[in-house]
């Protein structure tokens, strides 16, 4: 078995483990950080909105030797100061987009960039996008998402508890805000495809959050019924059995996304792959952390203030406390003694979820009792 696999079987077994849940206000001071410059970011820069929501005009041309510099600065001039975007295309065209742009500005575009190229005005390639189609698209994927997130809501809800719910609503807010504030800190373009990247991650960061809550949920089970672990513990155990599995998926996850990004959008030039690549790889990157480092955490957060949580721990530290008594008492006193045991057996069960490393196993009752050779008399 690899190394990897061995810590996700030693981390399902609860040999080891990290204590995600006792260390929840570090990863919430992080997460308010990023949030934080983010919404700074969203609210100084803004997002650069494509055609599809702004609307404007797109100008496709032919394959021709005029660089990238030169069409931008044509293009600019034709249309009376608005910004143009222009991205090369794998047959040697170009693709020019000016927002805010409307037919009557569009002409003159079109006539400079043929004369330009020395070619007739039927060849460059215009399309036209009003801006109130942009809006009734815009007002449509804030629909499907705000209908997204109420059943969401409503599945985990009926699935697990409220809390949970609450905790994932929480959680995907979270990716949401940190992927929508890196678009307006890095510039790229939101378009159409940055819609659906959005929404596919958020299918991902459930996916974890699920995975998680679904063995807290098996792990809680009769919970109140034991006074060997608390909430809290029960939550960071099954955080840490699940660990592994998650840390897998994301990476296989971002790594055909990652490649679409940084090779097919920055080292070939394929500048239409941004907008989708970058929601997929920050909403992907998001989603595993808060899925571990939020949305448990939160749960614990919520669960401990009920009052049968709260009498739970209240039994845990009474009985960890007189373990901790019986064994300051016992002293050096030998293991092997008859009364030895039942001591041992109280203080495994009185044993954190934070402590790691195999279970002594009790004394044997017969240990030293039995005859040399095992020989009968």
């Amino acid at each position: 078995m690899s190394r990897l696999g061995n810590l996700g079987a030693r981390l399902y077994r609860g040999e080891v483990g990290y204590d995600f849940v006792g260390k929840r206000k570090i990863w919430y001071a992080i997460s308010i950080l990023i949030t934080i410059t983010a919404i700074a970011g969203l609210a100084v820069r803004g997002l650069n909105m494509g055609i599809e929501f702004s609307g404007g005009a797109v100008f496709n041309t032919p394959s021709s030797k005029m660089s990238v510099s030169q069409a931008k600065e044509v293009a600019e001039k034709a249309a009376g100061g608005h910004t143009a975007v222009v991205q090369e295309l794998g047959r040697g065209g170009m693709r020019i987009q000016i927002s805010e742009l409307d037919t009557k500005e569009a002409v003159p575009v079109q006539e400079s960039l043929a004369k330009e190229l020395g070619v007739k005005t039927d060849k460059i390639d215009t399309q036209l996008v009003g801006p109130s189609w942009g809006e009734e698209i815009a007002g449509k994927a804030w629909q499907g998402l705000a209908i997204f997130m109420v059943l969401v809501v409503i599945y985990l809800a009926i699935a697990f508890e409220w809390r949970m719910a609450l905790a994932a609503l929480i959680a995907l807010v979270h990716d949401l805000t940190i992927t929508v504030g890196v678009y307006a800190l890095v510039g790229f373009e939101v378009t159409p495809g940055t819609v659906i990247g959005l929404l596919t991650i958020l299918g991902y960061s459930l996916y974890d959050t699920v995975v998680v809550f679904d063995g807290l949920k098996e792990g809680s089970k009769d919970i109140t019924k034991q006074t060997r672990f608390t909430y809290a513990e029960v939550a960071n155990r099954s955080l840490n059995s699940t660990l592994v599995r998650s840390i897998n998926t994301t990476v296989v996850a971002l790594l055909p996304v990652g490649a679409m990004l940084f090779i097919g959008g920055g080292l070939l030039g394929a500048g239409m792959l941004n907008d989708i690549s970058l929601a997929l790889f920050v909403g992907l990157a998001a989603g595993a952390y808060s899925s571990i480092f939020i949305a448990t955490p939160l749960v614990s957060d919520f669960k401990s203030r009920d009052p049968q949580m709260k009498a739970l721990a209240k039994r845990v530290r009474a009985k960890r406390a007189a373990a901790a008594k019986v064994e300051a008492e016992r002293g050096t006193k030998d293991e092997d003694h008859p009364d030895a045991e039942g001591d041992e057996a109280d203080l495994e069960d009185a044993a954190p979820a934070g402590v790691v490393g195999q279970r002594r196993q009790p004394a044997s009752r017969n240990r030293g009792r039995g005859r040399p050779s095992g020989k009968r008399r």
